[in-house]
């Protein structure tokens, strides 16, 4: 529901400013008039949040949360009359004070448990969340949530609930709680792939405890990637501490996410804050309510980014794609036939434009179920199947390589050598490294696995691609260390 402001109102506005212009300025009706309708048009294009507010106010609660902490009891408290007890507390269960049990063996010291832990409830933190659905249902953060040993939501109308989780999710930062509450008013779920920078969103929630707080601003920017496999929507509306788990919503009075993060040298809002995008969540929510977890796919491969002159040396458009640095050992990947140094485009018909599109694709994909991954190789577009793994299958990787000689440092500043004989039959070891190689990383020790789209299997292969290179094209080189692969740009000599 779009909320605008009727073109009565408007016209009123644009009449009374008219005429307002014509008594203090004296200026033509007509001059007067024009301004009047460009202040009416800027004034008018800035929103209004208060009837969005007003819609959606009532679906956002304060979450505040308990936990246990453990209290050691005194050994002079309740029972424990003895004053010679206060000694043995801080000298051992067989001290005995001076004047204590020599005249009397019944006052000899006797063992005493050590001193018992008891547990008290304290408060914990204070966040956000908001009701999905009209049977009790709420949103909020993972981290809000986590550890607490009570959970308390407190609604605009200042009824208070006792809540018990229903599922967690630390990856994604999501908490689906319940309360036992019915004919509540759930905000409408929108649709957070229709986004797009500059657009106006606001947020409510408790910054520092203070609930059913608004702030508005627009969105700074679409999937932003942080290191955490998340695609976040950037914006600089004002989150706080206490603001986590509440909802970000459009001019439609929609949640088009949860907001989650900070970025923030003080502890307090520096301009950015970040939101989980709803679309991820709701997925997220589906597995939370039918098994109270959520299962993610995996293929076994470790990826990087594709650089930009990587992509150009592989006969790549763009730096898109997500580079297979190396493939687990009878993983699904390797049986599917993806190697090092492959490229991998699409997974089931979505092309990767950033590595990080990769794992969420895959983590969304059920177990067991058939996959199609698009890989780059010397210059070729495959389509390959894998069967998908759960994520919390842990195999070990397959080990690379080592070592007898080839004479001289080559035009790429390079000096190989063959694999010993139990370490496979591609690629040729670096004896040593100098020049450019070195400067682009390469170290002794390192196995060349391929030059631009050749397998290398022997150091004489090798000094035959290397010495018919190109000069004034840089080659691309597929290098292996410790298991993990890169592709190296180095410029012939």
């Amino acid at each position: 529901m779009a909320f605008h402001l009727p073109y009565s109102a408007v016209a009123r506005k644009v009449a009374s400013a008219a005429a307002s212009l014509v008594l203090a300025t004296g200026l033509p009706l007509g001059a007067a008039q024009a301004q009047a309708q460009a202040a009416a048009v800027t004034s008018a294009a800035l929103p209004d949040f208060t009837q969005v507010v007003e819609a959606t106010e009532a679906s956002v609660v304060n979450i505040r949360t308990t936990e246990a902490v453990p209290v050691r009891r005194s050994p002079l408290g309740p029972g424990n009359g003895d004053p010679s007890e206060l000694f043995r507390w801080f000298f051992g269960p067989d001290f005995m004070p001076p004047g204590f049990g020599q005249q009397d063996p019944r006052s000899r010291p006797r063992k005493q448990p050590a001193p018992s832990q008891e547990e008290r409830t304290v408060p914990r933190g204070i966040g956000s969340g908001f009701v999905i659905s009209d049977d009790g249902y709420i949103l909020t953060n993972n981290h809000v949530v986590d550890n607490a040993n009570g959970i308390f939501v407190t609604m605009t109308t200042g009824k208070e609930y006792k809540a018990k989780v229903i599922g967690t999710d630390a990856r994604t930062d999501i908490a689906l709680i319940k309360i036992e509450a019915s004919d509540l008013k759930p905000i409408p779920i929108g649709d957070s792939d229709k986004l797009r920078k500059g657009q106006w969103v606001l947020a409510i929630g408790s910054p520092f405890g203070l609930d059913s707080t608004v702030t508005a601003g627009i969105v700074s920017a679409i999937n932003r990637d942080t290191g955490d496999y998340l695609p976040f929507i950037q914006t600089d509306v004002a989150v706080n501490p206490g603001n986590s788990g509440g909802p970000l919503i459009n001019l439609q009075g929609q949640v088009v996410g949860i907001n989650s993060q900070i970025i923030s040298r003080s502890g307090g809002f520096m301009g950015i804050s970040l939101a989980i995008p709803i679309d991820e969540v709701m997925r997220v929510v589906a597995q939370l309510k039918a098994h109270g977890k959520v299962t993610r796919g995996r293929i076994g491969v470790q990826i990087t980014e594709v650089q930009d002159d990587v992509a150009k040396a592989l006969g790549l458009e763009k730096g898109q794609g997500a580079l297979v640095s190396s493939v687990e050992a009878d993983g699904p990947a390797a049986k599917a036939g993806i190697h090092p140094g492959d490229v991998i485009t699409a997974f089931n018909g979505q092309p990767i434009k950033h590595m990080t599109d990769l794992p969420r694709l895959v983590g969304a994909t059920a177990p067991g179920a058939a996959a199609t991954v698009q890989v780059w190789r010397k210059g070729k577009s495959l389509e390959l199947k894998a069967t998908i793994a759960e994520l919390d299958d842990k195999s070990a990787t397959k080990g690379s390589d080592a070592p007898s000689a080839n004479e001289g440092v080559d035009r790429l500043g390079l000096k190989v050598k063959a694999l010993s004989d139990d370490a496979g039959d591609q690629g040729v070891e670096v004896e040593q490294a100098e020049g450019a190689a070195a400067e682009a990383g390469i170290e002794q020790g390192d196995v060349i696995l391929r030059i631009n789209d050749t397998d290398i299997s022997s150091p004489k292969q090798y000094a035959k691609i290397v010495k018919g290179l190109d000069k004034s094209r840089p080659a691309v080189l597929l290098v292996s260390r410790d298991q993990q692969s890169q592709w190296v740009i180095i410029k012939p000599q």
